[in-house]
């Protein structure tokens, strides 16, 4: 249950090594305790580092799931756990792949697989995080977008869709779960500087980890639908979502 302040007492975090994810998650634990539940994939070799770094950011107590999100008939087992031992007051989606975007369009299997995880994973588990909230009548889900899906570009634009199709997903869930109790939060941050990004060249507003973190605790606890990562970036997608197309294809970008 979340306490009389606002701080949650039990936290999901699928995508359970994801350092944004964990970022959120010692965001929280700067305000006060709480358990922290790591869904991850088994055999990832960065869970015990996850486990470590939230116990030194102040969790109460670290549990570990196993979670593939390719394996959407695993995922209903996977909620279950998570809620075993009680209600979950905040579930943060946050995993997801960025691949190689001239070979995603060019290589069926990796699109594919993209796709099944970037989105049709994250509308599984949505779908089932919705249910548990909806009944216990509180929560917040915290689901990571990007800019790449706000006006899906040539240069990224496998990856931008299944952003945009996660996105969408989102935004309608918290219509859904509205009048039940729970919130929706969907994060569209621009580039981060995270292991996914450490290849690719760094654009013009990109962030750290912690600001996304920072924004999206803010933003969930007053309620937000949409947030951008930075701020910025929300007049410049108002401006580029009405760009002729004959002009946007000339963007450097």
């Amino acid at each position: 249950m979340i306490n009389a302040v606002g701080n949650p007492q039990t936290i999901l975090l699928l995508g359970g090594t994801s350092e944004i994810g964990l970022a959120i998650c010692a965001e929280y634990l700067q305000k006060a305790p709480a358990r922290i539940v790591l869904a991850a994939l088994p055999g990832d070799p960065l869970r015990d580092d996850a486990v470590a770094q939230m116990k030194s950011a102040g969790a109460s107590e670290v549990e570990v799931i196993d979670f593939d999100a390719v394996d959407t008939e695993s995922h209903p087992k996977v909620i279950e756990a998570a809620w075993d031992r009680g209600d979950v007051d905040v579930a943060i989606v946050a995993f997801g792949l960025l691949g190689d975007a001239e070979e995603l369009w060019q290589n069926q299997r990796k699109a594919v697989q993209i796709a099944e995880i970037n989105y049709t994973a994250a509308v599984s588990v949505g779908v089932l995080i919705g249910e548990k909230m909806k009944a216990q009548g509180f929560g917040r889900i915290i689901a990571m977008s990007s800019v790449a899906g706000e006006r899906v570009r040539r240069s990224n634009f496998v990856y931008g869709s299944t952003k945009a199709g996660l996105d969408g997903f989102y935004l309608g869930l918290g219509e859904a779960l509205r009048p039940h109790g729970p919130r929706v939060l969907v994060i569209r941050p621009g580039q981060v500087r995270t292991r996914m990004s450490a290849g690719v060249k760094e654009a013009p507003l990109t962030v750290n980890k912690e600001d996304v973190a920072a924004l999206a605790v803010s933003a969930s606890q007053k309620g937000k639908e949409i947030v951008w990562a930075p701020g910025t970036f929300r007049y410049v997608m108002v401006v580029l979502r009405h760009l002729p197309r004959a002009i946007f294809r000339r963007l450097p970008i």
